[in-house]
């Protein structure tokens, strides 16, 4: 019996250890979704200095989040972990289509893979909010562009067909990403539309008014 108490004792220590760990995860995982959720919408305001130090911040919670699980696989790859990587991967790859820089690779993030491809499908369905937000600024270019950028990472999302279990649920995203995709379209079509009316209405009255 005592060498029983002794291994039910180790056990116990492991446990505690593992539990501490956890909630810290969890916390710091709370505290990564905020960081970047805020990131983004400095982001949709142009506001780049206050997003990047706002990433850089989460940057570091992750680094420091990880370290923490490290000797616990199962808490590096437990939902709420990668939910909130995920998010990382969306706020960095969110400014980079913004902003038109290169968007940053899984090993650069320090991320798994189902993580950073979800990550860049929900990255590519926030541009809708951008391209509506250019439209109306009249900036109908830079629309454009964001639209292709959306169109490029589902082109290549859509590649990824493998089941959930390995994609994380990727084809669920990237089914409403296309959604999001064809409406955003519509609305720059309908927009590019009333554009060019306008423009023929004007040169009408010109011609008119010149006559």
């Amino acid at each position: 019996m005592d060498r029983l108490e002794s291994t039910a004792e180790r056990i116990r220590t492991n446990f505690e250890a593992r539990n501490a760990a956890r909630d810290q995860a969890l916390s710091q995982s709370r505290e990564l979704i905020r960081l970047c959720a805020t990131a983004i919408r400095a982001s949709h305001r142009d506001e780049w200095e206050v997003a990047r130090d706002l990433l850089a911040q989460a940057d570091a919670v992750a680094a420091d989040m990880r370290g923490s699980i490290e000797p616990y696989p199962d808490l590096l790859h437990a939902g709420y972990t990668q939910d909130a990587l995920k998010e990382l991967v969306e706020a960095h790859v969110t400014l980079a289509l913004a902003s038109a820089t290169p968007v940053p690779e899984p090993e650069t993030l320090q991320v798994e893979y189902p993580a950073y491809l979800n990550g860049l499908c929900e990255a590519a369905s926030e541009m809708r909010r951008r391209c509506l937000d250019e439209l109306r600024r009249g900036d109908t270019a830079e629309a454009e562009r964001l639209l292709a950028a959306m169109d490029e990472l589902y082109d290549l999302l859509v590649t990824f067909d493998f089941p959930d279990a390995i994609t994380g649920g990727l084809r669920r995203r990237v089914d409403q990403l296309r959604g999001v995709l064809e409406r955003t379209r519509g609305d720059l079509t309908n927009s590019l539309r009333q554009d060019k009316l306008v423009r023929a209405l004007h040169d009408f009255e010109e011609q008119v008014g010149g006559g």
